[in-house]
């Protein structure tokens, strides 16, 4: 390994010299500052982070804990945070919490054991009030941007989100306005906020639209493939006379939109559906899915613009960012005479 001495005996300098050379100091004549700087890139010098961290107090490293790199959001979000990052000389260490509330405690305290600057968390929801890591976190006083909407376990917390509420409100009206009254709803976790903000996005509209909504006409989809079908089969049974099916997300439409075909139905001759999320695989659908658009690259760029001004001492505010519509073919006129 070449050290600094070495490099020093190479330039017939001192180590002070190689040293403030290497880290640009402004007392170093410029020419023998470029002269060591390359001659310690030819010599293949690697500094020492670790001991720059001791120095420094620092580690330039990022913690950040997700549910899985599998999930299309993080797939999206995670590197715009990590691009700001490596401009700013930040590495990113990336701990899955599988949605798991066990597991995300045990991540973050590994994370806080490599001394990280700070986190950014998408946090696993939960009905509990308070969760123990969390106030640790704060106790800490450990900068942390939560990636997504706050709870109430972590309501104390830095975060950005997305307008949730008026984007499903966006794709409620454009239903209302083909001409749909009876629009079943597909729900997602009732402990995530993001869900609870959808529906009341589509209790809204209908409400504004004069029309009455009603509870049957909700059913429990989460948010994979398999519980969008569950809930498909569920609204063939209960609710055949739905026109239209909107659902907290693309993933659960399609699981729904999926078995409506396979039973012979035509979307949107005979069903309209409308997802949430904007992912790539809702736009190469068997039918393209309508969506409301997250602005997936935006919000980890916000959140790393975020983590810089923590790191920086300063208070930010929290950012929400607007959602807009993305009209496909999965959405029509309704072939039956609309009803309230």
């Amino acid at each position: 390994m070449v050290r600094l001495k070495d490099i020093a005996a190479q330039g017939g300098v001192c180590v002070t010299t190689v040293s403030k050379a290497l880290r640009g100091a402004s007392d170093i004549a410029a020419p023998t500052k470029a002269r060591l700087q390359l001659l310690a890139q030819q010599m293949g010098y690697v500094p020492d982070s670790m001991a720059q961290g001791l120095r420094n107090r620092t580690t330039k490293l990022l913690g950040l804990v997700l549910s899985t790199v599998a999930n299309p959001i993080c797939a999206r979000t995670v590197p715009a945070i990590e691009e700001r990052a490596h401009e700013l000389g930040y590495d990113l260490i990336l701990a899955h919490n599988l949605n798991v509330p066990e597991r995300e405690e045990a991540v973050i305290r590994r994370l806080l054991s490599r001394r990280v600057d700070g986190l950014f968390i998408f946090p696993v929801y939960r009905l509990a009030p308070t969760a123990a890591i969390y106030e640790e976190l704060a106790r800490r006083r450990i900068p942390a941007v939560i990636v997504g909407h706050r709870a109430p376990f972590c309501a104390h917390f830095h975060n950005v989100e997305t307008d949730d509420l008026h984007g499903s409100a966006l794709i409620t009206r454009h239903l209302l306005e083909l001409g749909h009254r009876r629009i079943a709803y597909l729900c997602g976790p009732a402990s995530a906020p993001w869900a609870q903000e959808r529906l009341e996005g589509y209790r809204r509209a209908l409400r504004e639209a004069e029309v009455e909504w009603d509870d049957h006409l909700l059913f429990n989809a989460g948010t994979t493939l398999e519980e969008g079908e569950q809930a498909a089969r569920q609204i063939l049974r209960e609710a055949p006379f739905i026109t239209a099916v909107q659902s907290a997300c693309d993933l659960s439409a399609m699981g729904a939109a999926g078995v409506f075909l396979n039973q012979g139905l035509h979307i949107p001759g005979d069903l309209s559906v409308a997802g949430f999320d904007n992912l790539l695989m809702g736009e190469h659908f068997r039918v393209p899915l309508t969506t409301a658009r997250q602005p997936k690259m935006r919000l980890g760029a916000a959140a790393m613009e975020m983590m810089e001004r923590l790191l920086r001492g300063e208070q930010p505010e929290a950012r929400r960012l607007p959602t807009e519509i993305i009209v496909r073919a999965s959405t029509g006129p309704p072939k039956r005479p609309a009803q309230a």
